[in-house]
């Protein structure tokens, strides 16, 4: 029979590697979808029922489908978009990743048109997974910046 000390240890280290496998999970979804635009697996990355909890109702995201659309109507704002991630930390089920995007806006984004200004965001998203996919995204990037970058408003 095992003692207290070495149950908690166990536990303890099959937590770390789920926490592991789940970091692992996020960075793949950010290199292989965010940056590269290689949409064919995200059935594999996100759930069926997957959802990014936005600032306003009409701007969540639902889905496989509804991640792609989003990425591919990025991607047409910003083609050079480049997502970088600045730490990670996870713990349980939940995964809080701070991470930067750059590009040049060459493209129409949320009706504003192409202003051919380079742009640098920060934001931090907090996923959850559930059976080695994300099920829900909650966001908080810094569209202020963004938007006196591309010179919509000034403060």
């Amino acid at each position: 029979m095992k003692t207290e000390k070495e149950v908690t240890t166990v536990t303890i280290k099959e937590n770390n590697a789920a926490s592991e496998q789940n970091k692992s999970l996020v960075r793949g979804a950010i290199e292989e979808i965010w940056n590269k635009g290689n949409y064919e697996n995200i059935e594999e990355v996100v759930s069926r029922d997957f959802i990014v909890h936005a600032d306003t109702p009409d701007e969540e995201i639902h889905g496989p489908e509804g991640a792609k659309q989003w990425f591919t109507q990025l991607r047409e704002a910003f083609p050079d978009i480049q997502f970088t991630i600045i730490d990670q930390i996870a713990e349980e089920d939940r995964v809080v990743t701070h991470w930067t995007a750059s590009g040049t806006h060459k493209g129409e984004f949320k009706g504003i048109p192409p202003t051919g200004k380079q742009f640098i965001v920060t934001a931090i998203d907090i996923d959850r997974i559930v059976n080695g996919r994300v099920a829900e995204c909650w966001t908080n990037m810094d569209e202020l910046g963004l938007l006196r970058q591309l010179g919509v408003i000034s403060v």
